[in-house]
């Protein structure tokens, strides 16, 4: 695999710029080593863990790889405070945020020497990322899977959009599981590339075997955002996805939505497998999965089939 540098390579220390979501119930320390072991960038996604079982998972990340690696912090979690004080003990290196104002915690993690990155949804939410001091964006495109932007912006009009407003390094993210599609990406402006729903369907992933294989077995127009008023996020259609679609067609109010929600739905269904009650996350780029993989696989084949592309353009058409 071709070596490669520009400033999101340079910015975390790693190989190639396809870095792994932080996806609850699936990015543990496994995946996060996995991927950073074959030169692209691991996160361990804090999301659905405790502080005691994320310092366990940082813990065996460092035994597992002497790569460079983060750690995905949604900042609408509970006890983010319990959070940042592990990561900062840890001496965990890099941190992502989403899912909030990244002014909160940027300047408190950069005093202690950390790169920090932040998910937006829009070139508004980027320039405040930039303005708050964030080393680089990701800009995430409303194929996406999990939590996502209330815009509905696609990531081929949203990357553009976000490079030409921002000056700090643009990583794309939503709808993108192989090399053709990064290349696109960086050619919009991208300097690098997330993928969450591909490394769902990864040896190494924590999910149950049975959200990967429903991955696998989606196809277009299987998922849908929703939960608008909430917070919205990508979901594969099953029982529980229309029990949420018809109370929002009723105009159920938030707090019904949150009694139906109940608690654990995530863990239900992507973590112990249940795919008619539980939540389901997932992109829509779950059409184009089509096998689970080792880790170390998927990035070399997402990024011999970008070299290929780069080098020789015409075949890719």
């Amino acid at each position: 695999m071709n070596q490669f540098s520009n400033r999101i390579t340079t910015l975390f220390g790693i190989n190639y710029p396809i870095i792994q979501g932080g996806m609850i119930w699936a990015s543990g320390w496994k995946l996060a080593s996995a991927v950073s072991n074959a030169g692209g960038l691991g996160i361990i996604g804090s999301g659905s863990m405790y502080p005691d079982v994320l310092k366990e998972h940082i813990r065996k990340c460092k035994s597992a790889t002497i790569r460079p690696f983060g750690v995905n912090i949604p900042l609408l979690y509970p006890d983010i405070e319990k959070h940042i004080e592990v990561i900062i003990e840890e001496g965990v290196k890099i941190v992502f945020t989403s899912a909030g104002n990244p002014k909160t915690w940027t300047g408190v993690l950069k005093e202690k020497g950390i790169t920090v990155v932040h998910v937006v949804s829009s070139s508004k939410f980027a320039k405040k990322a930039e303005e708050a001091g964030c080393d680089a964006i990701v800009a995430e495109g409303f194929e996406a899977g999990g939590h996502n932007g209330r815009e509905e912006t696609t990531t081929m009009v949203l990357i553009p959009v976000v490079t030409g407003a921002v000056k700090i390094p643009v990583i794309a993210a939503g709808g993108i599981a192989n090399g053709k599609q990064m290349l696109a990406a960086m050619v919009l402006g991208a300097e690098g590339v997330q993928m969450g729903s591909r490394f769902v369907a990864s040896e190494e992933a924590s999910s149950h075997v049975n959200f990967k294989k429903a991955v696998m077995k989606a196809g277009e127009g299987d998922t849908q955002l929703t939960l608008k008023q909430l917070t919205p996020v990508r979901l594969i259609k099953n029982d529980f996805y229309k029990q949420i679609d018809e109370a929002e067609k009723k105009g159920t109010t938030v707090n019904e939505l949150e009694v139906l929600l109940g608690r654990a739905r995530a863990k239900r269904g992507m973590f112990e497998g249940d795919l008619t009650e539980g939540e389901l996350e997932i992109g829509q780029i779950s059409a184009l999965v089509n096998d689970i993989l080792p880790a170390g696989d998927i990035v070399k084949n997402v990024w011999e089939e970008f070299m290929d592309g780069l080098a020789n353009p015409v075949k890719m058409i």
